[in-house]
């Protein structure tokens, strides 16, 4: 199976809201991301490609209302686009494989964390439990989210 095959599997399979936020680049309501909560240690991966996205090493409680971080766990894997929709300028956030909106990133993060928030919905990620981590081929980060405990 190609590549571009994974990827059409992995879109069909998606929930009518994951597909509305990663493929129409839509946001789910503020309050409601199964992840907002979530304070397990782990890695979160694009629902559509699996990319490596954030630890939970950088997951903070922003009081947003959508998961928050301050910073990807691979930079190369987190592409950022300007954004004018909504009659303001913001940084959308994607996927760099998956090409899955994700959210936006503002600078107003915690300060002595990099001042970065990169506000992301839960509908565009898949969390992967630490101790799953190796069995799911996530090993080579399984420091960066020990840093936290």
């Amino acid at each position: 199976m190609t590549r571009y095959e994974k990827k059409t599997d992995a879109i069909a399979a998606l929930t009518p809201e994951q597909y509305h936020v990663t493929q129409e680049s839509g946001t789910e309501r503020p309050g409601t991301g199964e992840y907002l909560d979530n304070k397990e240690a782990g890695i979160y991966v694009d629902i559509v490609s699996g990319e490596p996205l954030f630890a939970s090493a950088d997951k903070y409680e922003s009081g947003c209302g959508w998961p928050s971080f301050t910073k990807p766990i691979e930079p190369a894997h987190v592409a950022e686009l300007r954004d004018d929709s909504l009659g303001m300028t913001r940084v959308e956030v994607r996927s760099s494989h998956g090409d899955s909106h994700l959210g936006h990133v503002f600078p107003d993060g915690p300060q002595d964390r990099g001042g970065l928030r990169y506000c992301i919905n839960s509908a565009s990620l898949r969390f992967i439990p630490k101790d799953e981590m190796e069995a799911e081929g996530y090993g080579a980060y399984v420091d960066q989210v020990e840093r936290a405990q």
